[in-house]
């Protein structure tokens, strides 16, 4: 049982992790799980909007559950656990749908970083944010010292990753980090994901694609994807394709449609 689900309402989608015994700490069959969900959720076009969310109220996410890479070698540790799990969440972040984190209670580690992934975050005001990977004689490894490097200033991720201190949501808030605070995050999460609906499908999508390379965000493949898009829209793309299925020379306009 991965203890996390894929659960569909209509064109919302939510992600919602549910080991509230271990405060939602992530194990390997779980990151199987969103890797799995998030290439279903990118195939399925009635999807417009992602929600990420918890069972319990005591933590969102602790992080990676220790039991899971603790007696792993070193190579099986960076090879494996680390490169995997970053890729997952890479996953996560470049979905084409537009993502929120409904975060409630502690947001550690690989917890953080999970919400990070998210286009935006949600927190409940006694909520608090971690990376506390050093007091257990380890570093961040799913992004906490990269992405969170461009959603935070730099001393505060210091704070965090080298200081070993906590973020509040009050603060969170004020750095631009979260969205909003909520006592019923989830809820505030539908809200905004209900706004989403009565936009453009393509214009968030695109929007989110141009942004994503504004900041670095998977670069290469957003500048190739909206080249893509632009050039698979002209009819020099329907001609060549027809030329080529005919067995002929294409006759190339160079119009769009």
């Amino acid at each position: 049982m991965s203890r996390l689900h894929l659960i569909i309402d209509g064109a919302v989608a939510e992600l919602r992790l549910d080991n509230p015994a271990k405060l939602n700490a992530l194990t390997l069959p779980m990151l199987d799980a969103l890797d799995a969900h998030c290439g279903e959720l990118e195939r399925d076009a009635s999807i417009r909007v992602v929600m990420v969310t918890a069972e319990g109220d005591r933590a969102f996410c602790a992080g990676a559950d220790i039991n899971a890479w603790s007696e792993l070698s070193p190579t099986e540790f960076a090879r494996h656990w680390i490169r995997n799990g970053h890729r997952i969440f890479d996953r996560l972040a470049r979905l084409s749908k537009p993502t929120i984190a409904a975060i409630s209670g502690h947001a550690f580690g690989g917890g953080l970083e999970l919400a990070a992934a998210c286009d935006i975050r949600v927190m409940t005001p006694n909520a608090t944010l971690a990376l506390p990977e050093a007091g257990v004689g380890i570093v961040p490894g799913w992004s906490g010292t990269q992405r969170l490097a461009r959603l935070l200033p730099e001393a505060v991720l210091k704070e965090l990753a080298v200081f070993g201190r906590r973020l509040n949501a009050e603060r969170a808030l004020a750095l631009g980090f979260s969205a909003q605070t909520a006592e019923d995050v989830r809820m505030a999460a539908r809200d905004i994901a209900q706004n989403v609906l009565s936009t453009s499908p393509r214009a968030t999508e695109v929007a989110k694609y141009m942004i994503h390379g504004a900041v670095g965000e998977d670069r290469a493949a957003v500048i190739e994807a909206l080249a893509g898009g632009m050039i698979a829209a002209s009819d020099d793309k329907a001609e060549g394709v027809l030329a080529f299925r005919e067995k002929r020379q294409p006759n190339f306009s160079g119009r769009s449609s």
